[in-house]
């Protein structure tokens, strides 16, 4: 780290991207001293940032532990682990850690709707956004979907409320939320290049229910339901539906029930109510049908003043086509349908995909995967992919790793790159079959982000289908 300079200031922003200047220019707009600090050496708006914030001290380089320490309170961004030892070091001097979503819990007057989890919650977050909005109650969607909380607090009086996506990286600094409501969706491995433990990453996003009103949980995953009071109104939401009005109290869930015309259909049902036709969701696959449910209580465990109505409920519920890149149809060629789940970037999102998509009368899928695989146990695709998946083609920087964990549930080729694969999906596809793109893994060893990765893949399966010939 450069410019040693001994500093009175008591805040020290640590991590100068998008995360860290909104925490800069909240604490500005609050009349709040602080320093800047970046783990780069140079930063490509370094002048911008020096001009927009000329009373700061700018540290740039490997973190020092030695400046660290003479801060009282050093504000993190998620990119960055609290683990890092010049941090851990500052820690055991006095200094204290926090994050943005930790400034905007100090802040914040309006009811506050938290979201995370392992998958979906990206999609989660828009939904409940989207019906808030069709039922007028004007919410503020943020947090890790894209928008930094800070930034939407600033404009506070344009918002009711707050619809926040948490990961846990954020989570981890952050002391008492204090949610009106809260949800972990669902709990699988991710990120273990980063925790020690899969308990440690549970603890990090249960960090989301310290102070929450109430609670929605995920009856069919254990690690998603916290430890609480018998008093904390909770709401739960699974595919099985209880078998008795009693069992089924205050549980969201899908059930096959007679219509008007005498036909079995099924529904997403609230006790034993039906909500709204599963044929009619757009967003497709058993996942995003857990998805609209966990949507729905979060809604309906809001209070009063944000109610919505049936009629607008079903409104979004009937025209929500799901996020970019997240299991999103692409096309139907040959009578085979390809999806692009570049967004799913571990194992946990990667099953759900495989099993939402699932045909019950055989295998009917052809899997593409591979990239950077962040320490992930790849086995537990294994059993999804014996039941499901005709062939899975590896590429990437760990295809070699993940073909360890798995070969021996279903055939598989590595190649390169993921053009190579889709031309060989193409080949071993055939009628009805479904040629999901669905990662489990990071992007950065041959694309930027997912997105690109999303974006090359959609490229490929048009080119294909333009041209009426393989990749």
């Amino acid at each position: 780290m450069t410019n040693l300079i001994a500093s009175d200031q008591k805040r020290l922003i640590i991590g100068m991207g998008q995360t860290g200047l909104s925490c800069a220019r909240f604490l500005v707009a609050k009349g709040m001293s602080f320093d800047l600090c970046d783990t780069r050496e140079l930063l490509p708006n370094q002048t911008a940032i020096e001009a927009e914030f000329p009373q700061c001290k700018i540290f740039s380089g490997e973190l020092d532990a030695e400046i660290l320490a003479q801060y009282h309170e050093l504000i993190v961004s998620p990119g960055i682990a609290i683990a890092e030892p010049a941090i851990v070091s500052a820690l055991k001097q006095g200094s204290h850690v926090r994050g943005d979503v930790d400034i905007f819990a100090e802040y914040v007057t309006k009811p506050v709707i938290g979201i995370t989890g392992s998958n979906g919650k990206s999609t989660v977050t828009t939904l409940v956004g989207e019906i808030l909005a069709a039922a007028g109650h004007k919410p503020a969607v943020c947090g890790n979907i894209g928008i930094p909380v800070l930034d939407v607090l600033l404009n506070d009086d344009n918002y009711q409320c707050y619809v926040v996506e948490l990961s846990s990286f954020q989570l981890e600094t952050t002391h008492h939320l204090a949610a009106e409501v809260a949800c972990v969706l669902n709990l699988s491995e991710d990120h273990m290049d980063r925790y020690d433990s899969m308990m440690a990453y549970h603890q990090a996003k249960h960090r989301i229910f310290q102070g929450c009103r109430s609670i929605v949980i995920n009856r069919e995953d254990t690690l998603t339901q916290p430890l609480v009071s018998s008093a904390m109104p909770k709401k739960s939401f699974g595919l099985q539906m209880a078998e008795n009005n009693v069992a089924a109290k205050n549980q969201y869930s899908i059930a096959q029930i007679k219509t008007v015309e005498g036909l079995q259909a099924e529904y997403l049902m609230f006790e034993q109510q039906p909500i709204f036709p599963v044929a009619e969701l757009k967003i497709k696959g058993r996942h995003n049908q857990l998805n609209a449910l966990a949507a729905i209580a979060l809604i309906e465990s809001l209070p009063s003043e944000l109610k919505v109505g049936a009629d607008q409920l079903q409104q979004v519920l009937s025209n929500f086509t799901g996020l970019p890149h997240r299991c999103s149809w692409i096309a139907e060629y040959n009578n085979i349908e390809y999806f692009n789940d570049s967004k799913g970037t571990n194992v946990g999102s990667t099953l759900a995909a495989i099993e939402g998509l699932a045909s019950p009368n055989g295998k009917n899928i052809i899997l593409i995967a591979g990239g950077v695989g962040k320490d992930q146990d790849f086995e537990p695709l294994a059993d999804a992919c014996r039941l499901s998946v005709k062939k899975i083609l590896l590429f990437g920087r760990d295809a070699k790793l993940i073909a360890e964990d798995i070969a021996f549930s279903c055939e598989l080729n590595i190649v390169e790159t993921l053009e190579q694969a889709l031309a060989q999906a193409q080949k071993l596809a055939s009628a009805g079959d479904i040629i999901l793109f669905s990662p489990a893994c990071a992007s950065f060893d041959q694309f930027a982000n997912y997105i690109a990765r999303g974006e090359a893949f959609e490229q490929l399966v048009t080119k294909m289908i333009n041209t009426k010939e393989d990749v």
